[in-house]
């Protein structure tokens, strides 16, 4: 996205190629942008916008199938635009909240509406642009609404400032993005009410002014590994009392979902960091008590597995906002680990695991990867887990099942 709104051109290194980056890729075609991917070399090329217009078409029917992501950025992307533009998704998708987005893009002069007016997808975007001002957003839906507004806020036709309003969830993937836009050459600032910025606040507001329009952009950029797959594989040698090593993760990248070896070293197992990669080794583990994991909430399912071989109870609080994702996430996981013996008190906002003596069971992924990827993770140490629709984990990781097989072989 930031590639395709800078208009200069732009090479991306280390991407990868799943479902939610091609409906990325196609909508981005369809808004009238060149973008060719060269899966040989993990590489994605952005073609300078030749048109005069931030978005060169003036009206596009845009699918985003599952990915959340594209919806919520995308929406935003257009309301920078000129014209008339429709988008959807699966079924799951129509379910998914966006109207928080929806109500600021309204504020800054952008006709944003939900086509059914429930606050959820099909959305219909009428834009001249985003006009200048000062517009809030909640914090405790989703990021990706923030994340989305800030970068289309570049190319707004005059300043903005975006208050975000807490409590807030998965606060570091807004780090990431205020990172990432600097790395493009953007301007931004923050101004923090009841807290620091580079530490997660409990509360309060926080005040983004972004100068616009904005010239910024870079010829290439070089993508990060993915710090959210990877937990799986440090899952795997905490579970396994083996080692594997992920390279290029140093604790020291942008993403906050590093903080997951953090965990299994609470846990009891033995982290090592050098300038190569990461190194979780396998020990006897007991349970944590994560009051707050609305910071990191992608990695609830790949806990709740590892929990299931701890020694005492892992509780897992303050995440009620992964109820609207791919599926409702708490539900779906206490679900299927009771279906394999465990024992699971379900709260509003989170859940208790209780390790009991496990055995096999046909595991409903609810077309959830993480679903998918996390409950494979038992099914190394226990026999009989078959996971049903193994193939949903192409939305994020196409090649899961071989790279987890050739670790186990």
């Amino acid at each position: 996205m930031l590639a395709a709104l800078s208009g200069k051109g732009c090479e991306l290194h280390g991407a990868l190629q799943s479902e939610d980056t091609e409906v990325m890729i196609d909508s981005l075609r369809r808004l009238g942008f060149q973008v060719q991917p060269d899966w040989r070399f993990d590489s994605i090329k952005v073609g300078a916008n030749q048109s005069a217009r931030v978005i060169p078409a003036e009206k596009a029917e845009l699918y985003v199938a599952n990915s959340g992501t594209t919806m919520r950025f995308l929406a935003a992307m257009v309301s920078a635009g000129n014209g008339r533009y429709r988008l959807d998704g699966t079924a799951r998708m129509r379910e998914r909240p966006i109207e928080d987005l929806l109500s600021a893009l309204r504020d800054l002069g952008v006709n944003a509406r939900s086509e059914n007016g429930d606050g959820c997808p099909p959305v219909l975007i009428e834009t001249n642009g985003l006009q200048s001002g000062q517009v809030s957003i909640r914090g405790d839906t989703s990021s990706q609404f923030l994340s989305g507004l800030l970068m289309s806020a570049l190319r707004a036709k005059g300043h903005v400032t975006v208050r975000w309003l807490g409590p807030y969830v998965s606060f570091p993937y807004v780090q990431m993005t205020f990172e990432m836009m600097q790395q493009f050459g953007a301007q931004l600032s923050e101004m923090l009410h009841g807290g620091n910025f580079r530490r997660v606040p409990p509360d309060g507001q926080i005040n983004f002014l972004l100068p616009a329009p904005q010239d910024f952009g870079v010829p290439s950029y070089e993508i990060e590994p993915d710090a959210s797959a990877a937990s799986y594989f440090f899952a795997a040698a905490a579970i396994m009392n083996g080692a594997v090593t992920v390279s290029d993760l140093t604790g020291k990248n942008i993403q906050g979902d590093e903080y997951f070896t953090s965990l299994l070293k609470a846990m009891g197992c033995r982290v090592e960091r050098c300038s190569s990669g990461t190194t979780v080794l396998g020990r006897a583990m007991h349970g944590v008590d994560e009051k707050d994991m609305s910071s990191f909430s992608d990695l609830v399912m790949t806990l709740a597995a590892v929990a299931c071989f701890a020694e005492g109870p892992t509780t897992i609080r303050n995440v009620a906002h992964i109820r609207h994702k791919e599926t409702d996430r708490i539900s779906a996981l206490a679900t299927e680990l009771r279906k394999i013996g465990a024992e699971v008190e379900e709260y509003t906002d989170g859940l208790k695991i209780l390790p009991r003596p496990l055995h096999g069971a046909e595991i409903e992924t609810y077309n959830d990867h993480r679903m998918a990827m996390s409950m494979a993770l038992v099914g190394l140490k226990v026999p009989g887990i078959v996971i049903l629709n193994p193939g949903c984990v192409a939305k994020t990781y196409p090649g899961f099942w071989e790279d987890l097989e050739r670790l186990r072989s």
